[in-house]
Order: C-alpha cells, then structure tokens, then sequence
C-alpha cells in the first residue's frame, strides 16, 4: 500500500504528508484520498475545488455513518467483502477507521472465513491490482517486479506472501489466493495498528493444480500445473533474496503454503531473515495461550499432561511442537515428550511403520506399532476436508482400510488423555462417546474443538460442556455463543490467530529483530494468556476479540523484550512501552501538503 505520490513528514511537531500529486490523481490515491474531509486549504493548494461536493467540510465521523449503512444495506456476507474492499482501493483511513469501530462484527467478513467465498470468484470479480504478483516462469523478473512497487528500503516493514496452495478449508486457489495476503494484512493494522502504507502482500504464483483455474478463461494467474522440487525452492529463495535485499528492515511472514512445503519452507530461511509461518507457529502459540490457563484451571501441571491431537496437518503439528517445546521446559526429554503426544489423521493414530507416507514433520509423533498392535482397530472414514488437498495422507489411508485404523475412539480410550485438540477440518469428530470416555479418566478435561469455520468445528462447547456436567474447559477455533448450565455462564474463549500474529508482528518490527525465535513466540503466547481474566467461573480462557488492540499492544511488549534478551533487536530501545504506543498507526486524517 505504499503510496508513490506522498512522503511522510514532520511539521510543527505533526506528521504530514508531502505529495505532488494535484487533483484527480490525489482523490484516486487511497492512501490520500478523504473525500469530503479535505480542509478548504488543502482543497485549494492540492487542485480539488470543484472536484467534490460544495458540501461544509467534514471529519470523518459522517463518513463513518454513510459507510457502515452501505455495508449493512449489502445482501450477504460476500456482498459486504466486496464492499469494504472497493473502500480500501478508495479510502484507505475509512476503510480502517470503520474496521475499528466494528471490529468483532468486520474481522469475520475482511477477513476469515468470508475471504474463502471472495477467493473462490477472485478471477470473476477482479478490478483493481493489490501487491505484487511474481511468477515461477518469470523467475528474472522477481527483483524487478518488487521493485516497481516504488518503494524504498527505508520504506517497508513487513510482506506478507502465499503461494495459495491450502486456503484456510478450500485448498489451492492459485492467484486467487492473493486476497488471503491482502486480508491478512488487513488484520495486522486493525488488531495492532501496523500502518498500512508499510507493508506489501506478494503472490507467489507456482501454478495451480485446480482444474477448474486451469480451464477458466478468465483466470488471473499462470496457467500451468503446480511447479515442485529444485525450481519451487529456486523460486521462493529468489523472493527472500529480492526481498531481503530491496526491504532489508521488513518482516517476512508466510500464509497458506501447502502441507508439503510449509514447514520446509520456514526451516530453509527462519535462521537467516525475520520470517514466520503463522498456520504453524501462529496457531501453535495461541493455542499455548489458552492451554497455559487450561492447565493452570485445572490444578495439574505440563508433566501430567496427555495430549491427543485429532489432524495432523500444519496446524495440528505446530501445536504439538509446541506443546512439546513446554514439556521439555518442564524437565522431560525431546524423546518423552514427543511420546506424550499422539496424533491421529486419516490413516488413524500416526505410527512408525507408516514413516515412508509421512511427510517429515509429522514423523517425530509416530508411536512404535508393535505398542499399539492390540488397540481396537476400524474401518477409516471414507472423505474428509483434507483428502483432496494431502494427497499423501489420501493414499495412506487407502492402504490401511483393508486392516482397519485405530482411530480417535480407540486413542481416547487407551491413552486416556488430558488434553483433546481438534485440527480436523471433521465436523462432529468429538462425539459424545469420545467426550465421556476422556472425562470419565480425567477430572478436568480440556477439550479445544479448533477446526474452522465454524461449521467444521469438531464439536460444539454447549454438547462438550453438557456431556462432561460442566467440568471440561473449553476453547474453540471459530467464535461461538455462551453456554448457560445450572446458573453459570460459560465464555468460550476463541483461539485466534489474530490475538497473537498481529502483535508478534509489531514487535519484529519495532524491535528490528534479525530473526523470529521461538522464545518471542512463547513470549507472545504468555502475554495472550495474561490477558485473559480467570477469575469469574466459567470464564473464558482466552482474551475478548473486542480488545485486540490492546492484547496486541501487550504482545508486542514482549515480543521486543525477548528480542532484545536475546541479542537480536537491532533497533536501540530506552522505553518498550512508549516505543511500540508511537510505532502505532491509527485511521486519522492527517494533513496533506502541497510538495
């Protein structure tokens, strides 16, 4: 969102911005842009009398009104995405400032899930370009291509990239998938005020493997079958390159890679540049917020803890790393506490003699079969949301239907667990039996159904809560209402991702970190945790999406504090707190200069 036309500056002790742009060109810059809000000298140095109405001069507080009664006018959820996109291609400051005002209302609709609908008729509805747009058949072109963005290197702070390969439920989605960048980046400066006009969300276009893309003529991005191997890695190294080498300040943050180049691709640049994956480590560390008070609730401590993870994709192992990282902490082994942890796919729970169809991340949670040879075994089910999209699990499972697979029932039963985590994508995956089974061992289970949206969501907390009389602790993935049983309202806390990402982000870059470890992740994750008030019964276990602001501002805190212990801010910092409050951007109409 970098503006060509305009350069920040300070005058009489207030940011400004200096443009040389006059008339037509200021309005049709929507990081200029105020509509009727331009003051009647700035209408006057800038070209604009009588390019808008003779109207009085407004703040923005009428244009907030007229915005948010066009958005609720809209006839559905899609419908109102397009709207508030078609405002941020125009208004930059009011498309942000309405977010802000509606947060809990707006996020679902900018961003996940009604971002999946749009992403699907991206091609159809595309107007305007977004971002930058680089192609694994233009290779040479990468460099060139980012910088034709205009920026500087002083001007960036952080780029958000997806090869759009595994969309939230929806799977690859080639160039369509460029709105997950945008929407995200969106978030960024809603939850933590991370100015927009910093910041960059590239398409890393490696084909697509969708047939209806392939034969849509009105597809928008490189016709051909998914790139992989020795040219996919050439390709995004290129990127980091590029990237690293015009932006050299900014974070790199990568979405929704697929399940076999995700975790590669984060380990093959984690060491060397401010990178992060939020699908792994993202919802791996805000789902260690809310387990931090899960266990803290229930009285018990990490090495106690048995944890099941139903869905062994990208979210379900960065959640066990995580918990495994906690239990090691806590004195275990690397090796005991891999084997506190089981993981059950489509194959059923993940054993070492199916190493070979396994991709390498998932491989340190196998179990050794001849352990589990005597546990129950049944037919697999037969589809699930992650079969068109891991072929390799598809495949697995195939092999195993004629022997039968230990699935979630039988884990549940054998292990008795103290955690249950759904990462499934398997609506109804936590039946009533498996719920009873795990609170008939444990006093209080902790059960987070995590899939979303909501419809995929592995269990409901009102079915979870009635089939444990109450005594399961519960968060879930996508919002849900609260539950009432015998006088006491149960808050069901949401784990997120936009609790933590956007505030991690922030500290990055107020830091300057050289490099995202996993001790700011686990800094962020307790700060999230510390936002959440326990004390009431039936209290959430994590923090109010209404505060995200503030829980952002809290992270970020952390996040350039454990930078700063561990030698990688490379930004001097006196006072953290009143650098990150300054660092924040807010959706106010600044004045505009004639430069």
């Amino acid at each position: 969102m970098y503006s060509r036309l305009a350069r920040t500056s300070t005058q009489a002790g207030r940011q400004v911005f200096e443009t040389t742009a006059r008339g037509y060109d200021v309005l049709r810059d929507p990081l200029l842009n105020k509509g009727i809000a331009f003051t009647l000298d700035e209408r006057a140095s800038l070209g604009l009398l009588g390019l808008l109405p003779n109207a009085e001069v407004a703040d923005i507080a009428p244009q907030l009104d007229r915005a948010y009664a066009i958005y609720s006018a809209q006839p559905s959820d899609l419908a109102k995405h397009l709207y508030m996109m078609s405002l941020h291609d125009t208004n930059v400051t009011l498309f942000f400032a309405l977010i802000q005002r509606h947060l809990l209302e707006m996020l679902p609709i900018v961003y996940d899930p009604v971002v999946g609908q749009a992403i699907e008729r991206f091609s159809q509805a595309f107007t305007r370009p977004r971002g930058v747009f680089l192609s694994i058949g233009k290779v040479d072109a990468i460099e060139d291509s980012l910088r034709a963005f205009g920026a500087g290197p002083d001007d960036i702070d952080l780029l958000v990239a997806t090869d759009a390969e595994e969309i939230l439920g929806i799977g690859d989605w080639g160039s369509n998938g460029v709105d997950i960048a945008i929407g995200k980046l969106a978030v960024y400066t809603a939850a933590a005020g991370i100015d927009p006009h910093r910041v960059i969300p590239v398409m890393l276009d490696g084909g697509t493997n969708r047939e209806s893309l392939l034969n849509d003529p009105m597809y928008i991005g490189y016709r051909h079958a998914r790139v992989r191997g020795a040219a996919y890695d050439a390709f995004i190294d290129a990127y980091v390159t590029a990237a690293t080498k015009l932006f050299p300040k900014a974070m790199l943050h990568w979405e929704d890679f697929g399940s076999s180049t995700c975790r590669r691709v984060l380990d093959r640049h984690r060491d060397t540049v401010a990178s992060f994956n939020d699908d792994m480590q993202g919802t791996g560390a805000i789902t260690m917020s809310g387990l931090f008070n899960a266990v803290s609730v229930a009285g018990s401590t990490w090495p106690e803890q048995k944890i099941v993870i139903a869905g062994g994709g990208t979210a379900g192992c960065g959640i066990a790393d995580q918990i495994r990282d906690q239990l090691i902490r806590d004195g275990l082994t690397p090796e005991e506490a891999a084997r506190r942890i089981w993981i059950v796919d489509l194959p059923g729970l993940l054993t070492d003699d199916m190493a070979d169809g396994l991709l390498d991340y998932q491989r340190p949670y196998t179990h050794p079969a001849e352990e589990v040879a005597h546990w129950q075994r049944s037919q697999p089910l037969l589809q699930s949301a992650n079969m068109l999209r891991w072929p390799e699990m598809a495949t697995l499972q195939e092999e195993r239907t004629q022997a039968g697979i230990i699935d979630l029932a039988a884990v549940v039963e054998e292990v008795q667990p103290t955690i249950l985590i759904g990462t499934s994508t398997t609506p109804g995956r936590f039946t009533e039996a498996i719920v009873k089974s795990m609170a008939s061992q444990v006093e209080r289970p902790i059960i987070f159904p995590l899939s979303n949206p909501t419809p995929l969501a592995e269990a409901a907390p009102d079915d979870i809560l009635t089939w444990t009389q109450a005594k399961a602790l519960v968060a879930t993935g996508s919002p849900f209402d609260d539950v009432k049983i015998n006088g006491t309202v149960f808050k069901i806390g949401q784990a997120n991702n936009a609790a933590l990402y956007p505030g991690l982000g922030l500290g990055a870059i107020v830091s300057r970190a050289s490099k995202i470890t996993d001790e700011m992740l686990l800094a962020a994750a307790h700060a999230v945790a510390g936002e959440a008030d326990l004390v009431a019964p039936g209290a959430a276990l994590l923090p109010s999406n209404a505060e995200l602001r503030t829980t952002s501002s809290v992270v970020a805190v952390q996040v350039v504090q454990a930078a700063q212990r561990q030698g990688l801010a490379r930004a001097e910092i006196d006072d953290v707190i009143e650098a990150v409050r300054e660092a924040q951007w807010w959706p106010t109409y600044v004045p505009i200069v004639a430069g």
